[in-house]
């Protein structure tokens, strides 16, 4: 029997002979997957643990929140508000960013968090999950400030999700790749699965709301147009619809067999760049599918080029299968 290769060891690996990993951001790194199996636990109880149903309250984007929603974001910063590799934290749950109080000398280390992504789903037990993104804090002055936190995904250190399925399964890159954890609830620990994830270039499934068709630019319209012509239709090919409304669980099956995600801009609100955030969802996600081989682009430019502007930005994504990227992204170039 192949041994089996814990999550701990793996960081401790990747530190000592790759030295991909400072001492610091593994130990940010298990903090991050510790509370990631406590919101785990938190799921799998559902209505036995009294947390389903909403919360009576908003999220900074006006957003109805869920019992999970509050729950999940209180695990994530509880655990890390002690440790000394932390120095500040910014949540898609939180108005602003969270100082760690920190009684070390000053963390290196800035934490971003979508603490439940797909929270519609979480009252019919359908796949949900944790997004995070860790950047290096600037240096040169200090403290911590919100523009602190204000780097494009090019920038980031550390990034991955976790995804409350059938199984738990952490996935993550430090820029070396992507490797996948399964959590193993009777050793109570990740394990290793599978090491250089990598997405297919061609596809034939794509992920897109399509009660949105009426909204959508040209160039979107045109490419799903295009899939769902099939073989009689100029891509010569049977397209398969898949759409979870969880962003974790979608990316997540493109992670493991290909495709193409997509959430573009549209015309119901015009002024907004799209409707997910770029900080807490398309940065971390961009860079994991980017570290599989893939591609990530809000149709004009690669999403990790990005300047952010505010904690709290959206940003329209396409992602996934590189050619079929490319392709969207062309058709919106003009080509």
């Amino acid at each position: 029997m192949a041994q089996r290769i814990s999550l701990t060891r793996y960081l401790v690996e990747q530190q000592r002979v790759d030295g991909l990993i400072p001492s610091q951001l593994r130990l940010l790194l298990e903090v991050v997957a510790r509370a990631c199996k406590g919101i785990s636990q938190a799921v799998n109880k559902g209505a036995l643990g009294g947390v389903l149903g909403t919360a009576g309250s908003e999220n900074v984007q006006g957003e109805v929140q869920k019992k999970l929603d509050i729950i999940a974001n209180e695990v994530l910063i509880e655990a890390n508000e002690w440790g000394g590799h932390l120095a500040a934290m910014a949540s898609e749950e939180m108005d602003g960013i969270y100082l760690v109080p920190n009684r070390y000398p000053q963390g290196e280390y800035l934490l971003l968090f979508d603490p439940l992504d797909g929270s519609s789903n979480i009252d019919v037990n359908v796949s949900i999950g944790t997004i995070f993104s860790v950047l290096k804090k600037p240096e040169g002055h200090p403290g911590v400030t919100e523009d602190d936190f204000l780097q494009p995904g090019s920038k980031q250190v550390a990034a991955g999700y976790c995804v409350y399925g059938p199984q738990t399964t952490l996935v993550l890159t430090v820029g070396d790749g992507v490797a996948m954890f399964t959590l193993d609830r009777e050793q109570g620990s990740f394990v290793l699965i599978e090491e250089n994830v990598r997405i297919p270039e061609d596809t034939k499934e794509f992920a897109i709301n399509m009660s949105n068709m009426r909204h959508w630019d040209a160039p979107v319209k045109r490419y799903i147009d295009e899939c769902l012509a099939g073989t009689e239709g100029p891509r010569g090919k049977d397209f398969n619809m898949r759409w979870i409304a969880s962003m974790v669980a979608d990316v997540h099956r493109i992670m493991t067999r290909g495709g193409i995600f997509m959430y573009p801009w549209d015309k119901r609100e015009p002024n907004k760049p799209g409707k997910l955030r770029l900080m807490y969802e398309a940065n971390p996600m961009g860079w994991l599918v980017e570290q599989a081989g893939g591609a990530a682009t809000n149709g004009r430019q690669r999403i990790l080029d990005i300047q952010p502007t505010q904690l709290h930005e959206r940003v329209s994504v396409i992602l996934g299968s590189k050619n079929e990227v490319e392709r969207v992204t062309g058709y919106h170039s003009g080509i």
